[in-house]
């Protein structure tokens, strides 16, 4: 059987000192930023120089998912794990290296991601199902399940930029999860939920799985990984740490957690 996704020596590169063009916005790049400010002599300096102003958010990185396979990705945050998400999203091209993903695909990222502000939550709904390359009658077949899972019954008209961050997030999360992906992408955006939608979106990721499709998890509830997950990769400073089964590389990352100082 051969992977449903296939990473090789992946690598992104970013320059953090470099000037935007006006109107680029690089919202992706969060976890990378609060890292290089929270850690600049790490980041920045090597054998007490000044580098040029390049930050690797990954480097290196190889792995292989199977079908029907929950793979999480755990570590600090600056690690790099929402940026392997974007490359793998296609929001973001890889400096190096070569992702490839075989099947249809849905990204669940930040909030903010995914859906038009000024479309209501119906055009939204149809919106991200021709995205995905299904025909309308698919969509009507699976319409009225997605909006009672969100439960925006009320809303379901209203432009979605109207929506506060927990109705959109419902929203997302219902659309990605019905609308029938072989490979589902999810960064931790679940917490923006409360704990009964969490119960539920748990228990709805994992009739996906049972469904045989493939799951990649980024979060930092580690509680949810041994629920869910066969296997995490635990990634460090952009590299892969440590990759196995999912409760063994909570330990890794736990016990190095533990003794090395948090930036505050």
């Amino acid at each position: 059987m051969r992977p449903i996704i296939k990473v090789e020596n992946l690598s992104k590169r970013f320059r953090i000192n470099a000037t935007s063009p006006p109107g680029v916005r690089y919202d992706t790049l969060r976890e990378s930023l609060v890292e290089a400010v929270s850690s600049p002599l790490k980041r920045f300096r090597t054998n007490g120089r000044p580098d040029d102003g390049t930050l690797w958010a990954l480097k290196d990185v190889s792995f292989e998912v199977m079908p029907g396979e929950v793979m999480a990705v755990i570590g600090a945050n600056g690690a790099g794990k929402s940026t392997l998400l974007s490359v793998l999203s296609r929001i973001m091209e890889p400096t190096t290296g070569r992702a490839e993903l075989f099947g249809r695909v849905a990204s669940l990222l930040e909030v903010g991601t995914g859906f038009h502000p000024d479309l209501s939550g119906r055009e939204n709904i149809y919106l991200n199902g021709a995205v995905l390359g299904m025909k309308r009658r698919e969509i009507d077949a699976r319409f009225d399940e997605i909006v009672a899972f969100a439960e925006v019954e009320k809303f379901i008209d209203t432009a979605v930029k109207r929506y506060s961050s927990g109705m959109y997030v419902r929203l997302a999360f219902a659309v990605a999860a019905h609308l029938d992906p072989e490979i589902l992408l999810v960064d931790e955006v679940l917490a923006v939920g409360d704990a009964s939608f969490q119960r539920k979106c748990l228990g709805k990721m994992d009739d996906v799985t049972r469904s045989g499709r493939t799951i990649l998890l980024v979060t930092h509830n580690l509680g949810v990984i041994p629920q869910l997950c066969e296997r995490a990769i635990y990634l460090k400073d952009g590299r892969i740490e440590a990759m196995g089964p999912g409760a063994e590389m909570i330990g890794r990352y736990e016990s190095v957690w533990s003794v090395e100082p948090r930036a505050l």
